[in-house]
């Protein structure tokens, strides 16, 4: 079972926003662009880009889409705070 992950990941308040980024994401845009333009979280300036972290220590939802969730796909996941677009990148 995987202990860690990388992910990039996508910040927004609202759900018709996400719906979009996903949208847009399927018809090939970047998803580094769409992170620096849309992103509400400070990871936004990098891409979306997370780094490495350890199972759990994300928020539940978003957890289990990292460590659960189809690789090189995007996700999107409802927590306390927003809508995310979540592309996990690999696990260890």
């Amino acid at each position: 079972m995987a202990r860690t992950a990388s992910a990039l990941h996508i910040l927004v308040k609202q759900k018709e926003l996400a719906e979009d980024i996903m949208a847009k994401l399927k018809k090939g845009a970047a998803f580094d662009v769409l992170a620096k333009r849309y992103s509400t979280c400070p990871s936004g300036k990098k891409g979306g880009h997370l780094g490495e972290f350890k199972k759990g220590q994300m928020v539940g939802p978003f957890d289990k889409i990292c460590f659960n969730g189809e690789l090189f796909t995007p996700h999107l996941v409802k927590t306390k705070f927003g809508w995310h677009v979540v592309k996990v990148l690999y696990r260890t």
